[in-house]
């Protein structure tokens, strides 16, 4: 069954069928919001509001561990991320949906692991290629059939939040091999691994990172509600799609 998570600008599939919410408990306390079952064209479907459905909670207070139990919980074997990012890249602006290959990490001070406390193994996970092979070729052949461009593969940098970067900061991104960055991509990706859980994201361009672009003096944040209503009416087609195939 697929599980998605939606960021800002999709706190709900307009899309599901027949949609109900069901709360969930689990021993990493309460997940971003209710659960919201429903179907697409005749499939199960799991989707969950990352930062809440009334958008208040910030990228470093998601509770990543919780989010992504409760899902496994309800039965969900793959998930999709949907985030919002900026564009680093000159070819990588607004509006444009990327289909990310590689993460590095910068957050810091996150839950990110399910193997720690008094008791228990150490363990490690390959976690070489952080997204799914198989359901990274999925989303971009869900996309070619909704008629929808999608940039195949780019480097996400997850930093901590919830400022945005300075430009010297996403310059420093750039030389480290960066080309969208966002602040939700991480611990997300590598709980979903610890879980044995399929996992791609969905990273939507909301506007040129800092120092870059239009976004060369300043970051023009009043754009950026417009671009992603616009953008992730595209997103959901990309995922009906999916869920087709």
């Amino acid at each position: 069954m697929l599980g998605i998570i939606g960021g800002s600008g999709l706190s709900q599939l307009a899309n599901l069928e027949l949609p109900r919410r069901q709360v969930a408990r689990t021993p990493y306390g309460e997940p971003s919001g209710p659960l919201t079952l429903g179907s697409m064209d005749g499939q199960q479907v799991v989707f969950l509001a990352r930062h809440g459905y009334g958008h208040s909670i910030a990228p470093h207070e998601v509770n990543y561990r919780a989010n992504l139990w409760a899902l496994r919980a309800a039965k969900v074997d793959a998930v999709i991320s949907v985030a919002s990012v900026g564009g680093i890249r000159r070819e990588l602006g607004p509006g444009a949906i990327v289909i990310p290959h590689q993460i590095v990490d910068y957050t810091w001070g996150r839950a990110a692991t399910y193997f720690e406390g008094a008791g228990t193994q150490v363990t490690h996970i390959d976690f070489t290629h952080p997204y799914s092979a198989n359901l990274r070729a999925r989303l971009l052949a869900a996309a070619r059939a909704a008629g929808e461009a999608a940039v195949d593969g780019a480097v996400y940098a997850a930093t901590q939040g919830p400022r945005l970067e300075t430009a010297a900061e996403i310059n420093r991104l750039e030389r480290d091999g960066a080309d969208l960055v966002g602040m939700t991509g991480m611990p997300e990706a590598a709980l979903a691994r610890e879980l044995g859980l399929d996992y791609a994201a969905i990273a939507v361009v909301a506007n040129y990172a800092a120092g870059r672009g239009e976004s060369e003096r300043e970051i023009p944040l009043e754009r950026i509600a417009t671009v992603l209503e616009e953008a992730m009416a595209r997103v959901r087609r990309i995922i009906d799609q999916l869920v087709r195939q």
